[in-house]
């Protein structure tokens, strides 16, 4: 190559650079008008581990599971309950009874018509003892479930159940596809069909899953021609990813939302979004362990945790304190439990009680044995392994040690917090927006395989107080029996409740239709629309790797 053709190729590649997708100040902000087309790219730290809903308890999973399948019900932007694959629904003066009329015209991705023998379908797997679901304790208060004819679904409650309709939200499954087979091994686990507004197209592991808009669904074709979600590990790599316009959306760390994205040409680009988030992090406990059968050494390890230094420090004031499973603008939070303030001397004193002296180098030990562990978290957070080392610290601070380990997502759940295999944990779980029936995380019965309450507690009175919640509608009676399970969870510390973080979004400008309310922001997410003038992608051509 001459020097001269190497000059004009470097000439070239500058004007590619300076000429690529980025939009004069302005160009984004015109509204248009709701046109088909274009892709939309979103990136997942993880991978998800099963496309069939009732089988996966990963947000991974659910996440794409959303844009495949429909419940009975779903919640509207005001978190009422409102029809879904129902068109509407009768309720029996005593509560027992619910009559399901369902949409008729609704096809599955197969192109064969949805009835309500599906209905029937999924209740019955999920209520069947082989099917490894966490899901299965709402239907399993149903008294009688019948099919009246194909268009209506009925069942009767043995006593009132105040979660019954929103539990009906839950993903139906083709009957046509799954009845008289294993469930755990259908091709549908990594190809699923479903009613929803996009279909399944393909998988590829360790890089994406592509979904394409539903020209027949029933509440009519997504705007949004298709859907892509990458597997980026990384939240710094998917940062960069988002910057160079390889992504379109992603959930920003503190330090990215606070420090990282308040600059113009950003802001020209992408739209930002905030609000208290539906889902809290917490520090958990195998209670099986040696070391966390005594609630004084749960005690004073919450003690030993700041979790202001926490919100200040690796959060950036991105968040706010949790106490409980609920979050304070809940009408069932309760802001009356105990609190444990950051003194490592009551976490010291604790300690003592519980047995614990300190050596000659300083650290702590009982009978021997020292008091050490593995903190577990998860690839790709780097807020809770930030967390983690934080922690690390400051129970160094009283003799404690601690190692952590990090582990690829998928494995973290599978091989780790399905098979109990852990000391001590970082993670968050998702508060319901719907109800707060919390029976499937925190009832004795519930520790089997793959089922929620993997920190194994177990606790008469609580037990006792989610039953009765839950078959209770009055709202102040439920109130009573969870604030006192609230108190329990206080006392008990099976969790050191950390934070509730602030959901902080990033979102390509050229995406129209979003609205923030009370349920968020990606309830209708099947509404969004691109104007033509502003397409990145065409809809028939296929995203590279």
């Amino acid at each position: 190559m001459t020097l001269r053709k190497a000059f004009v190729l470097l000439i070239l590649l500058l004007f590619l650079v300076t000429c690529g997708p980025k939009k004069e100040q302005g160009f984004y902000d015109d509204p248009g008008k709701p046109a088909y087309g274009d892709t939309m790219i979103t990136a997942s730290i993880g991978e998800a581990s099963c496309l069939i809903p009732i089988l996966a308890s990963d947000s991974a999973s659910h996440e794409i599971a959303g844009y495949v399948y429909n419940g009975l019900v779903k919640l509207d932007k005001n978190l009422n309950i409102v029809g879904d694959l129902a068109e509407s629904w009768d309720i029996s003066k005593d509560n027992l009874t619910f009559t399901f009329h369902l949409k008729k015209g609704v096809k599955w991705h197969d192109g064969k018509p949805f009835t309500a023998h599906d209905v029937m379908y999924t209740y019955k797997v999920i209520i069947d003892p082989k099917t490894p679901t966490p899901y299965s304790s709402d239907f399993r208060e149903v008294k009688e479930a019948k099919v009246i004819d194909d268009y209506t679904f009925q069942v009767t409650y043995n006593k009132p159940f105040a979660p019954s309709l929103i539990s009906w939200g839950t993903s139906m499954l083709p009957k046509h596809l799954l009845e008289g087979k294993d469930i755990t091994k259908s091709s549908l686990i990594r190809k699923p069909v479903g009613t929803g507004p996009y279909v399944f197209k393909e998988w590829i592991s360790g890089d994406r899953v592509v979904l394409i808009a539903n020209d027949t669904h029933f509440e009519g074709k997504p705007f949004i021609a298709r859907h892509v979600i990458k597997v980026i590990p990384d939240s710094a790599t998917m940062f960069l990813e988002l910057k160079n316009n390889a992504i379109d959306s992603m959930s920003l760390t503190p330090l990215q939302f606070t420090k990282q994205t308040n600059y113009p040409a950003f802001k020209r680009e992408f739209n930002r979004f905030q609000y208290l988030s539906f889902t809290y992090v917490y520090f958990g406990y195998n209670l099986k362990h040696q070391f966390f059968k005594d609630k004084r050494v749960r005690q004073a390890i919450s003690h030993a945790i700041n979790k202001q230094e926490i919100i200040d420090g690796i959060l950036l004031g991105q968040g706010i304190e949790a106490t409980g499973p609920y979050k304070p603008d809940m009408w069932v939070y309760n802001k009356n439990v105990k609190k444990y303030e950051y003194s490592k001397e009551k976490a010291l004193v604790l300690l003592k009680e519980a047995g614990f002296e300190k050596g000659p180098d300083g650290m702590l030990s009982k009978d021997g044995k020292p008091l050490e562990f593995t903190i577990l978290v998860n690839q790709g957070n780097d807020v809770r392994i930030r967390c983690a080392e934080l922690i690390q610290q400051r129970f160094k601070d009283i003799g404690i040690s601690v190692k952590i380990r990090v582990v690829e997502w998928a494995s973290f759940i599978n091989e780790f917090i399905d098979k109990r295999n852990f000391e001590a944990v970082i993670l968050g779980w998702t508060i319901s927006s719907s109800d707060p029936d919390i029976y499937d995380v925190w009832h004795s019965s519930k520790q089997g395989s793959k089922e929620l309450n993997f920190m194994s507690f177990e606790n008469k009175e609580v037990d006792e107080l989610l039953v009765k919640a839950r078959h209770t509608f009055d709202k102040n009676e439920r109130k009573r029996y969870y604030d006192r399970i609230q108190e329990i969870l206080a006392e008990e510390q099976p969790y050191t409740f950390l934070f509730i973080p602030y959901a902080n979004l990033a979102i390509h400008k050229r995406f129209k239709g979003i609205e923030p309310a009370p349920a968020g922001i990606s309830y209708n997410i099947f509404t969004w629309y691109v104007p033509e003038e502003q397409r990145r992608y065409k809809s028939n051509v296929a995203i590279s790797p």
